[in-house]
């Protein structure tokens, strides 16, 4: 296949809808686009609608195009990240993986247009965390909620007011940012560093103010990240976990038993905040972002070198800290119900606590005099006698 036959189907495949995140080809099932968080089927007009395994594999070369290093990369490992430009087009974050049918391969769309922190209406305490000088933050949630474009908003917000040396390890480097006050050196893993730890120890050489690392995947990047802060850098970095609990959890799970109690002095040391994202379906169409907030404070530090127990967990401090900016996904959702911005379903479906949210959302509707329960045709007996036997 030559690469203008590919960059015409990929050009097909994303005037099907204006909102198009990721293309699919999968094996078995026709190209299909991701729109609104659903995927939905487009007719490219192949002979077959439906993709052969030397159709993904002819898709799959075309886009390598015989780059030495993906080719062992697929072939060793099962799969292989990098990014594909189209001409005059967008670009793309592209995952080809093997599976029992042939390969697949999943293409996610790059804005082209630098993310702003106000023309995306992030949250306020965003542009605190640009302002920050060191320590650690982190970013958490699914592959696909958005946590990339928050990033690159604040290191574009950096770059805005700061004249600060910021360097990016990124896998692959997804928005390119222009020198303005800040200046950029961006690298890609697999190009231009091997492993994220590598890149983050010769980064400490490179006379940074701001590092950004891709994520944190194992016990070493954390152990450089770390020493990273406590050296006085700022570091962004990203985990696949679904909450600020599970992120304290999964970083003191990456060390022993014995090594535990010096960690949690260390992270309660360099921490400064821990963001969650989802991305939740909007009425009309669309989808949103809610967030989870917490920063560091005295509360959050001794919950983090003596455990969460009874009164003191991460959950209880966020939700009690709005005067830190701090906030659960719960009231993310009620506000945003509130705002009719989404229905009850979804609202309930995204919950971390269903009562609260519940709760939450009956209290609105009984504000707006609306009702709160499904139960109908309920009366009084006025006809009851306490003093008379019933059978």
């Amino acid at each position: 296949m030559r690469k203008a036959d590919l960059d015409n189907i990929l050009s097909v495949m994303l005037s099907a809808s204006p909102r198009v995140s990721d293309l699919n080809f999968t094996v078995g099932r026709p190209c299909q686009i991701a729109a609104d968080g659903r995927l939905h089927p487009v007719s490219i007009g192949l002979a077959t609608n439906l993709l052969t395994p030397f159709q993904t594999e002819q898709l799959a070369l075309t886009l390598i195009n015989n780059d030495r290093r993906l080719l062992i990369e697929l072939f060793r490992h099962g799969s292989c990240d990098f990014s594909y430009s189209m001409p005059d087009g967008p670009r793309f974050r592209v995952n080809i993986f093997s599976q029992i049918e042939g390969y697949s391969i999943v293409m996610r769309r790059l804005e082209g247009r630098l993310p702003d922190l106000d023309r995306l209406g992030l949250p306020g305490c965003f542009k605190e965390m640009a302002r920050e000088k060191n320590g650690i933050i982190l970013f958490t949630g699914a592959t696909g909620t958005g946590k990339t474009t928050s990033l690159a908003a604040i290191l574009e917000e950096i770059n805005r007011t700061r004249h600060v040396h910021i360097i990016t390890l990124e896998d692959p480097v997804e928005y390119v940012h222009s020198h303005r006050k800040a200046t950029f050196n961006q690298r890609e893993l697999g190009k231009n560093f091997d492993t994220f730890a590598n890149g983050l120890r010769a980064a400490l050489r490179q006379a940074p103010h701001v590092i950004l690392v891709g994520e944190i995947r194992d016990r070493e990047t954390m152990d450089v990240a770390l020493n990273a802060a406590e050296t006085g850098h700022l570091v962004f970095s990203t985990l696949h976990t679904v909450s600020a609990a599970h992120t304290i959890n999964r970083i003191l799970g990456l060390y022993t038993v014995e090594e535990e109690h010096q960690i949690r002095f260390r992270l309660a040391d360099c921490l400064r905040w821990v963001v969650g994202q989802r991305l939740l379906p909007k009425i009309g169409g669309g989808r949103i972002a809610i967030f989870e907030i917490m920063q560091s404070n005295i509360r959050v530090k001794d919950s983090i070198v003596n455990g969460e127990r009874e009164g003191k967990t991460f959950y209880e401090i966020m939700e009690s800290g709005q005067a830190y900016s701090m906030q659960t996904f719960d009231q993310d959702i009620i506000q945003l119900f509130r705002q009719g911005l989404i229905d009850e379903d979804t609202s309930l479906a995204y919950a971390s606590s269903r009562a609260k949210v519940r709760r939450g959302i009956d209290q609105i509707k009984s504000q707006r005099g609306e009702k709160t329960s499904d139960i109908d045709g309920l009366s009084m007996d006025l006809d009851w006698d306490p003093g008379k036997e019933y059978q």
